[in-house]
Parts: C-alpha cells; structure tokens; sequence
C-alpha cells in the first residue's frame, strides 16, 4: 500500500507542490504549525532513518539544500529556521515515508519541552 507521500509525489493526491526534482519533492503541510512549514521527501520510499542505505546518501544531501533553496524562496533564511526529521512512533512519525519539515516564518521556541 503506497504511502500518502508516495500518492502526492506521483500526483495522485492534490498538494501545494513547491519544488519537485528527480531526487526529492517538496510540499505544504496541509496542518502547518508554523507560518512556513514545508515536507521535503525523497521520491523513493525509504519508511525510516533506520532504513537508510550507502545508496541514499545523495538524495538526503539534496533534501537539505532542497531546504535552504526554500527558505531563501520563503524569505526565512536570514531570520531562521527549523529543519526537523522524525524516526519511528517514539520520534513523533506520522508517516511512515522519510521527510523533513522545514519550518520557520516566527521565532519557534525550544525544540523540545521540559518535563
């Protein structure tokens, strides 16, 4: 069963597509908790970090300045960011694709809360 990431990148599913490349895709949040809040995902599925091989070093370096080519398009660069991937249910995953959230667009406190 594809992921929903995997059915947006192969347009099946409407999205606020914002950069797509032979390597990675980029899209909107459709639940944002930041004014820019942005997926970068590789097109292969990967399901977690966990996963990843020698082979996909190169689309996660592209998933990073895939990043910084969308901040400085969001006008976020300068004031700053957040670039954040989560690993497995413990990790805050939701979907079961690897991706990064790219986040900024007001200042975005700690990244985690004491308890």
């Amino acid at each position: 069963m594809p992921t929903i990431f995997a059915r947006i990148i192969r347009g099946e599913l409407p999205s606020d597509m914002v950069y797509q490349d032979e390597l990675v895709t980029a899209f909107r949040d459709i639940n944002p908790i930041a004014p820019v809040h942005i997926l970068i995902v590789p097109n292969k599925h990967i399901p977690t970090v966990n996963d990843l091989t020698e082979e996909d070093e190169q689309v996660m370096g592209r998933m990073l300045l895939v990043a910084k080519k969308l901040a400085a398009a969001e006008g976020i660069a300068e004031s700053g960011y957040r670039l954040m991937v989560n690993c497995n249910r413990d990790g805050g995953q939701e979907v079961f694709h690897v991706h990064m959230h790219l986040m900024g667009g007001r200042p975005l406190g700690p990244m985690l809360l004491r308890r």
